[in-house]
């Protein structure tokens, strides 16, 4: 059940970004009468856009009196977007964010900093309302094996798809294009594991289980808004509660303050604020300060 959800989800996801500007037409016309009555068509494009970054800093001592170790750490970054305007209002936005980076200090070996990956598909109904209808799918997951470095030996806590979380929202939106917007609606919340039940398991059943189905309530905020010239806040607050226990939220709260150098350099601090309950019951958090390259492919 596991693989198959999840291949059906990437083959979704690999039709849309396959997709070609196309036209379609209020009325049965050729190409040639397309040309001429251009007022009896409607203009639907997709914008596909592509930013890829890395960073990475290392420290190397050699008979350095004042103490100290060898260090190497890095973390690549990549985002893709692809959204398709219909009469100039964006009703289809996909992106997929994924980061991965390891550290390694003095003698240890490489350990995992940074590690997940984000797709979310949102489709919304143009009602020339101050808030129009959504349907939204989002995926998360973790890329690569995910450890807990304070014990030892170190402790597995994750790989691919285990635990992956799926979920699907309906509901209305506002939606002030680049600046700021926000959702809200009923939502279908799915986790799958395999190994690491420990996501998905029912303390008060004999049984464990691999599979957790919540259904609730989902808000997602959030907008980016200029600093200086070169400089920026991105912020995307996130809320998921169930309802058969609304007075528990999860929380996951991104920012990220990016200042340009240049057309090829930037710095960036981001911090990571997480809540949910079923992984632990003290708040997680996650902050790192960046100096890296990024570069636009697409």
């Amino acid at each position: 059940m596991k693989k198959a959800g999840f291949l059906l989800f990437l083959l979704y996801a690999v039709t849309l970004f396959a997709q070609k500007d196309t036209l379609t037409k209020k009325d049965t016309l050729t190409k040639k009468d397309a040309l001429i009555k251009k007022d009896t068509l409607i203009k639907s494009s997709w914008n596909m856009s592509s930013v890829e970054g890395i960073n990475a800093s290392q420290v190397a001592l050699s008979n350095w009196a004042q103490g100290g170790a060898n260090s190497i750490a890095w973390t690549f970054s990549g985002t893709f977007v692809a959204d398709l305007k219909k009469d100039t209002v964006v009703i289809f936005k996909n992106n997929l964010k994924l980061t991965y980076g390891q550290t390694k200090l003095g003698s240890a070996d490489f350990r995992t900093n940074e590690n997940e990956l984000f797709v979310e598909n949102k489709y919304s109904y143009n009602l020339n309302w101050k808030v129009n209808p959504f349907l939204s799918n989002s995926l998360r997951t973790v890329i690569a094996n995910g450890y807990d470095y304070t014990k030892t030996p170190k402790a597995a806590t994750s790989k691919f798809f285990d635990p992956g979380y799926l979920t699907q929202s309906l509901g209305f939106e506002f939606n002030r294009e680049k600046v700021f917007s926000i959702r809200i609606g009923v939502a279908l919340q799915e986790v799958f594991t395999n190994r690491f039940t420990s996501y998905t398991d029912d303390a008060s059943t004999t049984k464990v289980e691999k599979f957790k189905l919540d259904s609730g309530i989902e808000s997602v905020m959030g907008g980016c808004w200029p600093i200086e010239e070169n400089m920026d806040v991105d912020s995307k607050l996130r809320l998921f509660s169930r309802f058969k226990t609304l007075d528990v939220w999860d929380v996951r709260w991104e920012n990220t303050l990016t200042a340009k150098i240049n057309k090829l350099f930037n710095a960036n601090i981001n911090v990571i604020v997480v809540y949910e309950k079923d992984q632990s019951d003290r708040t997680q958090m996650k902050q790192a300060l960046q100096l890296g390259i990024t570069y636009a492919l697409i």
